[in-house]
């Protein structure tokens, strides 16, 4: 029994911090897992900034609401989840994933919460589900009977990929492919349906 395991951002919907950062204005903003592996040293940067600038979540959820997924993304979905069970595994927050999950027909997604101050919409912090959060929900899986393939484009999604039964990346960076010169890399959804088609 298969599960694919996919990454949200930059697989699916465009970088949500990338453009955030666009719209705010803020460019040190762009940083992203693609260029910082410590994912915590990467939020308690960015609730720096957003401090610094006083943005709070409210500005954040404004420019969500006006992302849309990446072009071909629900058609690759809606077909993969045709063949297989698929869970969208992301270290994004659920109070960003809701509207872009509407607009993708509603997948199921694994995700972390942001900690916010109801009186001002202050981010103060962040709740990972559980460590590596990727990587231990592939071997979650693997307890449960299932057999994994997973795609991602980011340091955070390497772990899930190589402890799969098959991983892929997606529109990953350079770095990554010559880094990891044995994971296949593709850049349009149909090459990676084949792939997990193949897979599976």
């Amino acid at each position: 029994m298969n599960v694919v395991c996919l990454d949200l951002e930059g697989v699916l919907v465009p970088e949500i911090w990338i453009d955030f950062a666009k719209a705010a204005g803020i460019p040190e903003l762009e940083r992203t897992t693609r260029d910082e592996p410590d994912y915590d040293k990467l939020m308690a940067y960015r609730l720096d900034i957003l401090r610094q600038h006083g943005l709070g979540l409210t500005e954040i959820q404004k420019v969500i609401a006006t992302i849309d997924p990446m072009p071909g993304a629900r058609a690759f979905l809606d077909e993969l989840r045709e063949l297989t069970q698929v869970i969208i595994i992301s270290d994004t927050f659920s109070q960003f994933a809701k509207p872009l999950m509407e607009k993708l027909g509603w997948p199921t997604i694994f995700c972390n919460e942001l900690v916010v101050d109801e009186a001002t919409g202050e981010i103060t912090g962040w709740q990972m589900r559980c460590p590596e959060t990727k990587l231990t929900t592939v071997r979650a899986l693997h307890d449960a009977g299932f057999d994994t393939i997973a795609s991602g484009d980011s340091y955070n999604d390497v772990g899930m990929i190589l402890d799969s039964k098959a991983g892929f990346f997606f529109r990953t960076t350079d770095a990554l492919r010559a880094e990891h010169p044995d994971v296949p890399a593709y850049t349009e959804y149909a090459e990676l349906l084949e792939a997990i088609k193949a897979a599976l």
